[in-house]
């Protein structure tokens, strides 16, 4: 919300919150109350005092009505607090603000799915950059892939006053491509256009596309670009390594990493397939096998990816994963820094700032951004799910418990439409059994197991959780099984408080003796 900086602002809030008509309704009511007393106190023998205590219950109750109608607001379901209702109350903001909506694959095969997202993707992110143009987060807008029903009410539901919404037929090198800036009040066009072109002219296209919005929003001529690739080739191999990369697991990493090498090997140039190819690496050697070329490896692709664009904020991140690898805080931090000083919306930057503050032990200012995180992707579990998991070993057990229910909730709505997610099923039972849910959050960890029974995160994450129910035996054959399966940052474990039901196990004590016999030293 921003600060009320007039009293026209104050004015309005006013109005929104519809104070106004409490304090008219307020009024009235205590008006009626005082009259009533003051007609049947004396008949019915009510002694003097009554009617003092009822003039100063309307008298107090006035300011608490006020505060109950500034923090809550009616709507058709109820009762609900102002912060539920605050993403609806942005569309009445005089700041533009936008959604863009996944366009839908209108291919005959209907094979083009993380094509179509990319390149709405590509759209949104370039508008991000608009520091005058409000867009809603890819998380929030992306879980209408499946819309249905009116655009208005998609519109609403995410607090924007415009939504993009499109559709892509890809057959062969044919493209033919359809934009239509929707108005959210009323549901008309702003502005349309469709492209039928070759395929490799998808980069003129985002950006036309791109630009027309800002033009049509903020009424200024800005010419916007999309990608930092100018070859298809390159960029289909770079979306599907996006694609792979973002379900966490083992292989899917790998098969990201093949995907940017790729995509790297037709457009040696491009910066972002540079960072994730970087980001694999990284993620392969904290999570897969610490080898020293893994090391190597992210470091040479994040340096190269920041040598081509030094204001690339995805380059910025991708260089501090590579340094906390190296367990160089310091250097991992002033990276992770700069790339929000670049897009203060980056996802990646808190969420790998978060892991590399909980690597140092700073519990409390990893909770605090993983909470950003979160807050710049809010249909994200995973920095929930970990700020909780932190807030329980921090003893702020109320604070974890208040948490873990809207945690849950996001889990489940992942879960929907990624059943075999096994990371979300491992972390969500950690929420589960905190809620007192423990019979369900087991359930969830055997289907992990499932899923990925030799996945070293799994793994971990499996041990973490029976270690929080006091079954050590268990868990420590679980965190056995993991750090013979792949890598467990030993620092990690250190500051897992999680873990603090084995620390006094012999067992416990060889096996991280063991981690720190195999860690590696730093860069």
């Amino acid at each position: 919300m921003r600060p009320l900086s007039s009293l026209a602002e104050i004015s309005r809030q006013l109005k929104r919150r519809k104070v106004y008509p409490v304090i008219a309704a307020y009024a009235v009511i205590g008006w009626i109350l005082l009259q009533i007393g003051e007609v049947t106190f004396e008949p019915l023998g009510l002694p003097d005092w009554t009617m003092t205590v009822l003039v100063i219950v309307v008298i107090v109750g006035f300011p608490v009505a006020l505060i109950l109608s500034w923090i809550f607001d009616i709507t058709p379901t109820g009762l609900q607090r102002d912060s539920d209702i605050v993403v609806a109350a942005r569309a009445s903001d005089d700041v533009p603000s936008i959604a863009v909506l996944p366009f839908a694959d209108m291919s005959p095969d209907k094979d083009q799915g993380y094509f179509c997202e990319g390149v709405a993707e590509e759209i949104l992110n370039a508008l991000t950059k608009i520091e005058k143009l409000h867009v809603a987060a890819r998380t929030s807008s992306f879980q209408f892939k499946n819309r249905e029903g009116d655009i208005r009410k998609i519109g609403n539901a995410l607090g924007v006053k415009t939504i993009l919404e499109g559709s892509v037929r890809k057959s062969g090198s044919q493209l033919r491509v359809t934009a239509q800036l929707v108005k959210v009040a009323d549901g008309y066009h702003l502005w349309s256009k469709s492209f039928d072109q070759e395929l490799e002219d998808i980069f003129a296209i985002q950006d036309e596309i791109a630009t027309c919005i800002v033009q049509s929003l903020l009424d200024t001529l800005t010419p916007v670009k999309t990608t930092s690739s100018r070859d298809v080739q390159a960029y289909e191999h770079y979306l599907r390594g996006r694609q792979f990369f973002n379900r966490f697991r083992k292989k899917d990493i790998e098969f990201a990493r093949q995907m940017f090498r790729q995509a790297i090997d037709i457009d040696s140039e491009f910066a972002l397939a540079w960072a994730g190819y970087a980001d694999c690496f990284s993620f392969l050697m904290m999570y897969v096998d610490p080898k020293e070329s893994y090391r190597g490896q992210a470091s040479k692709a994040s340096e190269r990816a920041l040598g081509l664009s030094p204001d690339l904020a995805e380059a910025h991140a991708s260089r501090g994963l590579a340094y906390l690898i190296c367990e160089d805080f310091e250097l991992a931090e002033a990276r992770f820094l700069k790339a929000l000083e670049l897009n203060p919306r980056l996802f990646e930057a808190y969420y790998y700032y978060a892991r590399t503050k909980f690597h140092q032990g700073d519990l409390p200012l990893a909770a605090e951004l993983f909470a950003k995180a979160a807050e710049v992707n809010p249909e994200d579990y995973q920095s929930r799910l970990l700020r909780v998991q932190i807030l329980r070993g921090l003893g702020r057990t109320d604070e974890a418990l208040a948490e873990a229910k809207p945690s849950i909730a996001a889990v489940e709505k992942h879960l929907e439409w990624h059943p075999d997610d096994a990371r979300a099923l491992h972390l969500g039972a950690g929420s589960l059994i905190l809620s007192g849910e423990i019979d369900r959050g087991k359930r969830w960890l055997r289907r992990a197991l499932e899923i990925d029974p030799n996945d070293s995160v799994v793994l971990y994450n499996v041990a973490c959780n029976y270690a929080t129910l006091g079954e050590q035996d268990v868990a420590l054959d679980y965190l056995e099984q993991a750090i013979e399966n792949g890598t467990v940052s030993a620092a990690w474990m250190r500051n897992d408080e999680d873990l603090q039901n084995l620390r006094s196990h012999p067992k416990y004590s060889e096996l991280v003796q063991r981690l720190e016999n195999q860690s590696i030293q730093p860069c």
